[in-house]
């Protein structure tokens, strides 16, 4: 549907594509069924072993809106979830990260899948670690979808989509909002961003301050995610976050997120001042579910009225147009990937005889030593009344607490538009 939209201007629903592949394509729709039981598990060893993050482009199209998230799959703990125009520049996805560990203090041990990440999390913890020089320290998905980000994104879609897609359709339906015609999509940038984001935070504080259900599929403790992150030791969980150097982060943010960036821009700096302008000659009325489009409309018409008197439109496609352009998917702003850096052992690659695949970066992608299996298993005896996870289908290997996630759960992700 991205590719239907992007390349041909048309908008079509879910049904209508699942049901044009049912007719024309019914090879592809048995192959890709297929796919969803093809059982593949993988597993993290504990709390910061790898941080996943992933985007969202479902209201990226229609709306202008794209969503980035970073989770610590071991503990369901989301670190962000960022609205903003676009979600695909590695220099936006990557400030996203240096904010977050330098919000908590602590890094984890490898990232996994975003471009921009990989370099500036292999950079950090080659500042910090010299012997870890000329080895990436983060993980590419190539085989099979980013699992966990997926299950977050489907999560999201049942539990805060619905009534603000709601919103946001009202405005497109009523012709008031075209994210391709510049004004429109820069008041709506202004009027909507910041909002949607303060309800994203919201939707983030509540899932990380909820224990999530028992789940006999997975090996883990259970718990509120916030909670296992704070007390770790509470729930017998090796934590492998590493205490971040501020200098360091700084040199990354400088070399490869520059804040000056106008990836980094709500709107032109230009634009903003017009439009704050407009917004407290109206009162500066509050933006929430009801108000939302009538703050938009007002905010358009003024502008409008200036445009008539001033003809500030004149010149807007030139010294602002730049803000729809950077938001279009080919837009070219890539961060190379640093050259001949040796990739971590195990990994998708790599399935173990229980079937299963280490992602994390413990001893460089080997996973556990016989030391902190010890160490694990000694927590498990020292906190056994404060574990709640099942144990009865842990990893042959042994009594270890391992979280496991299986690529069984895309079925999750794409409940939506199943094929």
């Amino acid at each position: 549907m991205t590719l239907i939209y992007s390349n041909l201007g048309l908008v079509s629903s879910s049904k209508t594509v699942m049901q044009y592949f049912h007719i024309y394509e019914p090879d592809l729709v048995r192959e890709r069924r297929r796919g969803h039981f093809k059982r593949k598990r993988f597993w993290a060893a504990g709390s910061n072993n790898v941080w996943a993050v992933d985007q969202h482009d479902k209201w990226k199209y229609k709306f202008g809106l794209a969503l980035h998230t970073g989770i610590d799959p071991f503990l369901g703990l989301i670190h962000w979830m960022k609205i903003w125009w676009n979600n695909n520049n590695p220099r936006l996805i990557l400030s996203y990260y240096l904010d977050a560990i330098e919000t908590i203090g602590f890094m984890p041990l490898v990232t996994q899948s975003n471009p921009g990440i990989a370099n500036g999390h292999t950079q950090l913890r080659h500042y910090q670690d010299q012997s870890l020089v000329g080895t990436s320290q983060h993980r590419w998905m190539r085989q099979k979808k980013n699992v966990m980000p997926e299950i977050t994104w489907s999560q999201l879609r049942r539990r805060f989509t619905p009534g603000f897609e709601d919103i946001l359709e009202i405005g497109v339906n009523n012709g008031w909002y075209d994210p391709g015609v510049l004004i429109e999509a820069l008041i709506f940038r202004w009027v909507f961003i910041p909002w949607l984001q303060a309800e994203l935070e919201l939707y983030r504080n509540c899932i990380n301050n909820t224990a999530k259900r028992h789940d006999r599929n997975k090996i883990l403790p259970h718990g509120v995610p916030n909670h296992m992150f704070e007390y770790p030791e509470d729930y017998a969980i090796l934590d492998f976050k590493i205490k971040i150097d501020p200098e360091g982060v700084h040199k990354v943010r400088a070399m490869y997120a520059p804040p000056d960036h106008k990836i980094f821009h709500l709107v032109p700096p230009e634009f903003h001042d017009m439009i704050s302008g407009i917004y407290r000659s109206v009162g500066e009325p509050s933006v929430n579910r009801e108000s939302c489009w009538d703050v938009y409309l007002q905010l358009l018409s003024e502008f409008r009225t200036l445009d008539e008197i001033h003809s500030v439109d004149v010149s807007a496609n030139e010294n602002w147009g730049y803000a729809l352009t950077q938001a279009l998917d080919d837009y070219n702003d890539k961060i190379q990937p640093i050259p001949g850096l040796k990739e971590l052992r195990g990994g998708e690659g790599v399935i173990g005889p229980d079937g299963g695949y280490y992602t994390g970066g413990v001893n460089q992608g080997d996973g556990l030593d016989q030391g902190l299996r010890s160490k694990l298993n000694q927590m498990i005896d020292d906190v056994e009344p404060n574990v709640n996870g099942d144990l009865q289908n842990e990893p042959s290997t042994s009594d270890d607490l391992f979280a496991w996630f299986s690529d069984e759960e895309e079925s999750l992700a794409a409940a939506e538009g199943d094929w």
